[in-house]
């Protein structure tokens, strides 16, 4: 019995084809279920892999704590009326004489709109001399320059008038509607009101934290807890500076998913179901439901709460795994906490592999057809 050429040259041509899928592999977007667990510290890896369950969600439910030390929240609030260095006063001192020590001939008040006060505390004052104005109140300030008057000029009277200084400022940066340098007043001695005089922040509440830095010491907030807790409402001093920036958390997406790349957390928390739909979600037509992989490098403490040991140091690597398919699979993904620099990973279901393989092979028959087809009507055969 003879085969016709054409035929001869599809049976090479699958051989051929089949040969070559074997030795190399066929494109995917990483690794395999089996390859994952092929790493895992049973089958001597170096990774623990972990199925997720509701031991597993309560041991990893690690979200930042965020929030300010005892000295920040103990601090009580400035005096509104508290003279300090740096501070600027206005001075207006009637004298009830035509003929006055500080007047003109013509007026009978002197008007001195710009007193500041110096490093070491003091405003100097004619005839009344150096004065400690830094720890007085204006009443109290009053009170001295009158003493000190009233000898060389009948019955003065004296105004003070505490302006916005330097003395007790605060600076705001980052993400807030106003950046700059403002006064510490009576309206804006705590740190949302101070906020609301900048403008208020100019990014989601959600993932805004708010750090404010007083000599060596740092405290930091999330800003919607200073709504939520009024303690950490902290009272202002001289020379904060505060800063509110974006949340820099971010976790990494690859796989079968909708979006493969580095993506920012968009709440406090992020749960697995959560940082799923971020990324678009499952790819139907790819995506492998029982194998969603989350990799993260655990602390010691939390990993052997997790894997129910105490041996272990330092931090360890591990792979959670997420089964959507089963019975409470839903529920355990919405209950897993995403944590920073976690990488969310879906393998590709077995069915993609095999229909590249079809498509590959379908491919390669379908050249290798028509190249003898070619040849032979070159030939002439």
């Amino acid at each position: 019995m003879k085969h016709s050429p054409s035929r001869w040259a599809r049976s090479i041509a699958l051989l051929a084809a089949v040969s070559i899928l074997a030795s190399c592999g066929l494109p995917r977007v990483g690794p395999n279920k089996k390859e994952i667990f092929a790493g895992s510290v049973q089958r001597e890896g170096d990774a623990f892999i972990v199925s997720i369950n509701d031991r597993v969600t309560r041991a990893t439910a690690v979200v930042p704590a965020l929030g300010f030390s005892k000295e920040f929240i103990n601090a009580s609030a400035l005096g509104s009326d508290t003279i300090r260095p740096g501070d600027t006063l206005g001075l207006t001192i009637w004298e009830n004489v035509d003929d006055g020590l500080l007047a003109a001939e013509t007026a009978n008040a002197t008007i001195l709109e710009e007193v500041q006060v110096d490093g070491s505390g003091f405003i100097f004052v004619p005839y009344a001399g150096r004065i400690k104005a830094a720890g007085n109140t204006p009443e109290r300030i009053r009170q001295i320059i009158t003493a000190r008057l009233e000898d060389q000029t009948p019955d003065p009277q004296v105004e003070v008038r505490r302006a916005a200084g330097d003395g007790s400022t605060v600076s705001l940066i980052g993400a807030v509607g106003g950046q700059g340098v403002y006064a510490i007043e009576r309206p804006t001695r705590t740190l949302t009101t101070m906020l609301a005089r900048a403008g208020g922040v100019t990014i989601e509440p959600e993932i805004a934290q708010v750090t404010v830095l007083r000599g060596g010491q740092t405290g930091k907030i999330w800003f919607q807890d200073l709504y939520k807790h009024p303690e950490f409402d902290i009272a202002l001093r001289g020379g904060d500076r505060i800063l509110v920036e974006e949340d820099t958390r971010a976790f990494t997406a690859l796989g079968a998913t909708g979006t493969q790349a580095r993506v920012p957390f968009e709440s406090q928390s992020l749960s697995a179901v959560e940082a799923i739909a971020q990324v678009g979600g499952l790819l139907s037509s790819a995506a492998d439901p029982t194998g969603v992989f989350v990799f993260r490098n655990e602390p010691a403490e939390i990993a052997n709460q997790v894997l129910g040991r105490n041996d272990l140091v330092g931090a360890q690597r591990l792979v959670y795994v997420l089964n959507l398919t089963e019975p409470n699979g839903m529920f355990m993904a919405r209950d897993f906490v995403i944590r920073d620099q976690d990488t969310l990973y879906v393998t590709e279901a077995p069915f993609t592999q095999w229909n590249k393989t079809i498509s590959a092979l379908t491919g390669t028959l379908t050249a290798v057809g028509t190249v003898t087809t070619t040849a032979t009507t070159l030939s002439g055969g």
